[in-house]
């Protein structure tokens, strides 16, 4: 988990909104925003800002010899593209220290309204009593994610992460997240386990009124068929899955549309998180419906 302590004595922007409500934090109904990262807060892949100029390759080169490393070898796609990071790093002499690949980050463009969204996002949800907890779920490399500028956004970022040795050079995946095992962080998420090392308390049993974020107050992001084992297991379980598309990609939205026929995601908009957007309202409303649903949850208790 990446902490980012803010300034001693200096109140954040949440905590100044919270103030101007009656509510304690404990009557907050906590409501999980998960996403996706490439393709869905930016344009493409991470690593085509920075690492893949850097190592003199074009991106359709570079993602070519990665997946013709995977299909000779039969190996996972996201592992052999790892593989080749580290090999073509090492045939450049860049560096492969946590550090250069968080610097390769800071390169990292985003679409339009990303960087404003979430303060935005979180006081729309303190208004309605809902405290938004933001998450990523990504393919991408973890070590990257750190180096952008909203990487403190998060409350935890589940990303692909390598083994660093004595010298501090990466030299082995120590985290490989493909497109169905991102389903484990959701159940992650749902029962409060934050560690990707922990495989015990994510499968023990717990009651449903004691998970920390019920699949029902779970909102998935994600960018398509990438993400569809995620955002089919937030729908069918009660929560809401929005798959985003490329604002210049006009007819996206017409083959993205399929998804909500198969029954797969709830909703399907451009990845444009500017204020007044279609995505903006969209999340809104679902932030809307969750607070009703938790006050009628509330009304339907029986009173002693």
């Amino acid at each position: 988990m990446i902490d980012y302590a803010p300034e001693v004595g200096v109140e954040s922007d949440v905590e100044k909104f919270e103030n101007h409500f009656p509510m304690s934090n404990e009557k907050l109904t906590t409501v999980a925003l998960i996403y996706d990262f490439d393709g869905t807060l930016v344009p493409g892949n991470m690593q085509e800002y920075d690492f893949i100029p850097a190592v003199g390759k074009s991106n359709r080169e570079f993602w070519n010899d990665a997946n013709v490393l995977a299909e000779t070898q039969d190996a996972d796609p996201v592992l052999a593209y790892m593989a080749r990071m580290i090999q073509e790093a090492q045939s450049t002499g860049l560096s492969l220290r946590r550090e250069a690949f968080q610097e390769s980050g800071r390169h990292v463009r985003y679409y339009a309204g990303v960087e404003e969204w979430f303060k935005r996002i979180n006081e729309y949800g303190l208004s309605r009593g809902i405290r938004v907890v933001h998450y990523i779920n990504s393919s991408g490399l973890k070590e990257i994610i750190e180096g952008t500028s909203i990487a403190h956004e998060f409350k935890k970022i589940y990303a692909c992460s390598f083994l660093y040795n004595v010298d501090g050079v990466a030299y082995w995946p120590a985290c490989a997240v493909n497109y169905t095992n991102k389903t484990q962080f959701i159940f992650k998420i749902n029962k409060g386990v934050e560690s990707v090392y922990d495989t015990r308390l994510v499968n023990q049993y717990m009651e449903e009124n004691r998970r920390p974020v019920p699949f029902k107050r779970m909102i998935y992001v994600g960018d398509g068929m990438t993400d569809i084992p995620c955002m089919r297991l937030v729908k069918n379980y009660g929560g809401h899955s929005i798959a985003v598309y490329n604002p210049a990609d006009k007819g996206k939205r017409k083959e993205m549309n399929t998804l909500i026929r198969d029954n797969r995601v709830s909703h399907v908009c451009p990845a444009d998180y500017s204020e007044n957007s279609e995505m903006d309202t969209l999340v809104k409303t679902i932030i809307d419906k969750i607070a009703v649903d938790t006050c009628l949850e509330q009304l339907e208790k029986p009173r002693l």
